[in-house]
């Protein structure tokens, strides 16, 4: 299902410029899904001391700045403070639909972007505790829904437990499905 066919299977199915309509009190950020050989998606383990979603796995991605020019600008430079990732590494073609994160009222643009090459990450140490790949299949076949009690809430969702035990869920979880359906419809 999965191929390095995919730099002409998403750009049409992508949204080449997203214009997002936050809602009053929203504030924007964007994330980058970094595909490496069309076949392993990148993801970061954020650092246990991090005030907010501490050692949660994510896409590398940040809130918007005011000198970004757009979202997509967001999505490289977060990707490159967290990765080291030079922007010029990347070949964005295009955003899944925007995600809504109530608790901290965020409105997330996630990009998908094929990475040129094998990528040298150089995780900033003071955000990223590791740098994971995950290939698509793998992600694909651990998919399931899960409700689990986190923090005086119930989260319902999507999870991805990992063979290194790592799990993908949350909003990443989220986005990471809606990638995946995506991929299963453009066979």
């Amino acid at each position: 299902m999965y191929r390095s066919d995919l730099r002409t299977r998403l750009p049409g199915v992508l949204d080449p410029h997203p214009r997002p309509e936050p809602e009053e009190g929203d504030r924007l950020a964007a994330v980058l899904l970094p595909l490496v050989d069309g076949e392993r998606l990148v993801f970061t383990r954020r650092s246990e001391h991090l005030p907010r979603h501490p050692g949660e796995i994510s896409f590398p991605g940040g809130l918007q700045h005011p000198e970004d020019e757009d979202l997509a600008a967001t999505a490289l430079r977060e990707s490159e403070e967290e990765l080291g990732l030079a922007p010029e590494d990347v070949e964005l073609v295009g955003a899944l639909e925007p995600v809504h994160t109530f608790v901290s009222a965020i409105l997330v643009v996630p990009f998908v972007g094929l990475l040129r090459g094998e990528p040298d990450f150089r995780p900033n140490e003071g955000e990223i505790a590791e740098v994971l790949r995950y290939g698509l299949e793998e992600l694909d076949a651990a998919e399931s829904t899960v409700e689990w009690p986190r923090d005086g809430h119930v989260y319902r969702g999507f999870a991805y437990p990992m063979a290194d035990g790592n799990t993908v869920w949350g909003v990443t979880a989220k986005i990471l499905h809606e990638l995946i359906e995506l991929l299963r419809r453009t066979r």
